[in-house]
């Protein structure tokens, strides 16, 4: 059954269930990032696993802290790499369903400690192996299943729902905060676990990646000529009935394109050393996408995610869990207006103005707190929060959503995974970084801290305008075709069509019209030449 039609493509509801389902990675990476920001304050928390001088002078070490905070970081960054070897084994959904499980049973280590930080730490580290080698595997998923008209929004709840578990977890920790002993903060764990269910159940009944189901056809059954299953796979994920999956074109053009190209691939290895070659400009993907994620963690947006309680404590607020339910309100509306920027606008240039904009409030906040004590000046305070939120309105309609489109969208099919994987596991390892050295560096430096994050989201638009090549509106194999097309340079690349089309505007309203074409086959070849 189809809901809606766009730009001659169905859409149905397999399409939005599968990007809502599997967006749940990204809701149980936010919930996992959000809550600890509360618990490290909590008092039952602090009582267990601090250095306390009385019951009611309890704090964490810098190194203990940091720790606590990042070992999460450190497990997604390995599983991340592990992610890559995992989705293409099992396949993407039961990948999704064994990484559910290894969360859950880092969940449940860290319920169980007591007064041992270090299983608490550990706990987090486990956690992080089912987190990261999800956030590999979903966005990759989401952008192999989704319409190409519309991939950058299917795409993009990945982000909203990391945006939806940082909001939940943050209103979960106010209201558990007054749960008597260690039911506050393992009420806020605990929790966890049912997110967790909701993906690795709800993800067997959605549909295989019908790119994924071609490649094991080429690979294992090519002999046999089994294409239907891709096809139909393809035609119910656009919302088209198994038995109608021949009679329409754009399905029947898709999955040629595919076909081709996995045909073209099958020649090509595609192992690890394949992703730092640099024919077919594999090497130049591997590093934007390394770049990419690595500056999405420096733009700051974890700066205030971790220790957002700890900074709004800093500037004299009586209670900062209220701010952090502010920052993350901000955070998750806004990343509906990212949705509709990154379809309406493309990939470059909300990347190219997020990065100018976030830097430009990021100074005011730096110099607002470094020029004048917040906490003996409210006015200045409430600056820095209004700085703040400004801030993550920028990036949550830029550089949130966008970083995790292009994770998906960016790397030719064969070495997609693996691609994937290293550019998530840059992420993951900024992500640690972050998270370890910040108590560090703000003792040192308090809210100066805000000038490195903003130098850092300058050099992002700068990354964005001469190595990112625009890809909406295309499919992943035009987006792989764009790439390795010598004429095509980074500043005009949206412009770019496939051959046949005289504008990225003729390409698109072609397909609007629904009207059938048949170079597929030349397209192809011109992009193996």
């Amino acid at each position: 059954m189809s809901f809606f039609s766009m730009r001659g493509i169905h859409v149905g509801w397999v399409s939005i269930m599968l990007a809502l389902i599997a967006s749940m990675g990204g809701f149980i990476f936010g919930y996992d990032t959000g809550q600890i920001s509360d618990i490290v304050l909590m008092k039952d928390f602090l009582l267990r696993f601090a250095t306390c001088t009385t019951p009611d002078n309890c704090a964490f070490s810098a190194v203990r802290e940091g720790l606590i905070v990042s070992l999460l970081s450190i497990g997604t960054l390995v599983g991340a790499l592990f992610g890559a070897p995992v989705a293409d084994w099992l396949g993407r959904r039961y990948a999704m369903t064994t990484e559910c499980g290894v969360f859950i049973i880092g969940v449940i280590v860290q319920m169980t400690s007591t007064h041992v930080w270090q299983q608490f730490a550990v706990g987090r580290f486990i956690s992080g192996l089912g987190v990261g080698a999800l956030s590999a595997a979903v966005p990759m998923y989401q952008a192999e299943t989704a319409p190409p008209q519309i991939r950058g929004t299917l795409t993009a709840t990945y982000q909203l729902f990391i945006t939806f578990g940082i909001l939940v977890a943050y209103g979960i920790s106010i209201g558990a905060r007054s749960i008597g002993q260690s039911g506050s903060w393992r009420t806020v764990v605990g929790i966890g676990i049912l997110w967790a269910l909701i993906l690795g159940i709800g993800i067997v009944f959605m549909p295989e990646s019908p790119r994924k189901v071609l490649l094991h056809c080429f690979i294992w059954l090519a002999a046999h000529g089994r294409m239907d299953e891709a096809q139909v796979s393809l035609a119910v994920s656009r919302g088209i009935p198994a038995s109608e999956a021949y009679k329409h074109h754009f399905i029947r053009h898709e999955a040629d394109g595919i076909k081709e190209n996995v045909e073209y691939e099958k020649h090509v290895k595609g192992g690890w050393v394949e992703c730092f070659k640099p024919k077919g400009k594999i090497l130049y993907r591997t590093l934007l996408g390394m770049s990419l994620q690595s500056l999405q963690q420096l733009t700051g947006a974890n700066y205030f995610f971790y220790y957002g309680a700890t900074i709004f404590s800093s500037v004299g607020l009586s209670d900062p869990f209220v701010t952090q339910i502010i920052l993350g309100a901000v955070n998750f509306v806004c990343t509906f207006g990212g949705m509709y920027v990154m379809e309406r606008f493309g990939r470059r240039m909300p990347l190219i103005c997020g990065g100018v904009w976030q830097s430009a409030w990021l100074f005011v906040f730096a110099s607002a707190g470094t020029a004048v004590d917040p906490v003996t000046h409210a006015g200045i305070g409430k600056l820095m929060i209004v700085a703040a939120c400004m801030f993550i309105l920028g990036y949550a309609m830029t550089w949130a959503p966008g970083v995790w489109i292009l994770i998906g969208e960016t790397f030719p099919t064969r070495t997609r995974a693996k691609q994937a994987s290293l550019s998530t596991a840059a992420n993951w390892l900024w992500n640690f970084l972050i998270a370890f050295f910040t108590p560090f560096i703000g003792n040192a430096i308090s809210f100066k801290y805000g000038y490195v994050f903003a130098g850092c989201n300058l050099l992002g638009a700068v990354v964005a305008y001469f190595f990112l090549y625009e890809s909406s509106g295309l499919t992943l194999e035009e987006v792989n075709m764009m790439y390795t097309d010598p004429n095509c340079k980074p500043w005009t690349s949206r412009q770019w069509a496939p051959p046949g089309y005289s504008s990225r505007r003729d390409f698109i309203e072609k397909e609007r019209s629904d009207e059938p074409n048949n170079i597929t086959g030349a397209m192809i070849e011109d992009a193996r030449a």
